[in-house]
């Protein structure tokens, strides 16, 4: 029996509950597609690109679906709740497991950094008064107290969350298409697809401005690769996984393509800039101040929901770490609702230094932490694309059984993603501001490695895995 084979056997035994069923994952995957990065991020790249940063949101997204098919492809042949690092771990090695499983933690205590600044940004527009840091930490506790029930619960919540994401932006693009239709409201007189071209043209400041916003866009897409994570606590992933994979190139279309398009064609490009919500900015502009108070909520929801799910996956992915011996053993118990409420508090713990950041920098904490977890986030998905070869590779040689969900154009569309992300890697080593990511990152990766240095001294067999002349390892 192959090491694969084991591991599939384990898989359903992982002592999770299988609570949540298609409604939900469907949810939570459209919902991992829409988040602060659109929500608030998006304000900053039009600001810098212009009406072209719908042609950057369109490029990403296809890039995302070569990634999230290339992770169906891996997810249906071995459904497993640490998925990425799993398979990090049987196509390249034990240690690219461990880095794998840590790094994708590090970018989600980061994301939830990022999306409690952005919640407590959000808060200024009702009470300006109340600090950053303030909110910030109110939101951690609550989203700590919530991270603490039953799955079934966590994907009934983040089913809703989503609910909430998914109409705003359905009502926005409704109304969007209402005002240059028929005229009304105060920006009806200046409303018109036009505005996409007639203001210093498409690219207003250059394609290389535009290139430049990829890092902060790629930023909006980390998340989808949640469900993923969801694989092993799924009723039925063999049938949600396909078609929660399968519609996210509508979902970009819509949610991100065409909320954006209906946006810039009612207010011009110039109106927008860094730290404010293109959607709030745009109520505002038509002419309906409730209409904006209430999308200043549902981009509050939004975030709040990005962090929630968050706290998910980091406490799942340190227990799979601990299972494998790359983490505290502690992080493998389970609360007796089935949650690893101790990874989940840890993870926590951590996430508060965002807290520190809004007190210490509130006008850059946004931007410093984002640009980190799109580091992190780009290694988690280069690795998603490098197993897919690997696997592919060893299913053409006949040494592992065919997916029931194999990714069109078998490994070209990964090689693609790969070299996409490697340029964008490039872009943000270009840029003075975000390069201090790559700082972050290369201290994060020295970290590891002293880590990773002092496991295989206490326990040598840490490299081995059964079944191990099966697997190619690098490096």
């Amino acid at each position: 029996m192959t090491s694969a084979q084991v591991d599939t056997d384990k898989a359903p035994e992982e002592g999770y509950e299988r609570g949540l069923g298609s409604r939900q994952v469907q949810m939570i995957a459209i919902g991992g597609a829409i988040g602060v990065g659109l929500f608030l991020g998006a304000g900053a790249n039009i600001a810098k690109a212009g009406p072209s940063i719908i042609l950057m949101y369109a490029l990403a997204g296809v890039i995302i679906f070569f990634i999230m098919r290339a992770l169906g492809e891996l997810l249906l042949y071995r459904p497993v709740s640490g998925s990425f690092a799993e398979y990090s771990r049987e196509f390249l090695g034990p240690f690219f497991g461990y880095f794998t499983g840590w790094t994708y933690w590090l970018m989600w205590v980061v994301t939830g950094m990022a999306e409690l600044t952005a919640a407590a940004i959000y808060i200024h527009y009702w009470f300006p008064d109340i600090p950053q840091w303030v909110s910030a930490l109110v939101f951690l506790v609550l989203l700590f107290v919530a991270n603490l029930i039953s799955v079934k619960l966590f994907g009934e919540i983040e089913f809703w969350f989503s609910m909430v994401k998914v109409t705003a932006i359905i009502g926005m693009i409704v109304i969007g298409v209402g005002v240059l239709t028929f005229g009304f409201s105060q920006a009806g007189d200046t409303a018109a697809v036009s505005n996409l071209w007639e203001f210093d043209g498409f690219f207003p400041k250059g394609i290389g401005s535009s290139l430049m916003t990829l890092q902060g866009v790629m930023f909006a897409y980390l998340a989808v690769e949640l469900v993923g994570v969801t694989a092993g606590e799924s009723e039925n992933p063999e049938k949600t996984l396909p078609k929660a994979i399968n519609t996210l190139p509508w979902r970009i279309a819509l949610f991100y393509v065409g909320a954006l398009t209906v946006i810039l064609a009612v207010v011009k490009w110039t109106e927008f800039a860094e730290g404010v919500s293109p959607f709030v900015e745009a109520f505002a502009v038509i002419g309906i101040p409730a209409g904006a108070g209430i999308v200043n909520f549902v981009v509050l929801t939004a975030a709040l929901s990005s962090c929630n799910s968050g706290m998910y996956s980091t406490g799942r992915m340190l227990r799979t770490l601990a299972d494998n011996g790359e983490a505290p053993k502690v992080f493998s118990k389970l609360s007796s609702t089935k949650t690893p409420a101790i990874g989940i508090a840890v993870s926590v713990v951590f996430m508060a230094i965002g807290v520190v950041l809004n007190y210490l920098v509130p006008e850059k904490a946004f931007g410093y932490v984002t640009s980190v977890a799109t580091a992190a986030g780009i290694w988690t998905w280069l690795m998603i694309l490098i197993s897919h070869v690997l696997y592919r590779r060893r299913v053409v040689a006949g040494r592992l059984p065919a997916s029931s969900f194999p990714a069109p154009g078998g490994s070209v569309c990964s090689y693609i993603a790969i070299a996409f992300l490697l340029f964008v890697t490039c872009l943000i080593a270009y840029d003075a501001d975000a390069r201090v990511c790559l700082y972050v990152m290369a201290g994060w990766t020295a970290a590891l490695g002293i880590g990773w240095a002092v496991l295989k001294s206490r326990n040598p067999r840490i490299t081995e895995r059964p079944g191990e002349p099966e697997f190619e390892k690098i490096g």
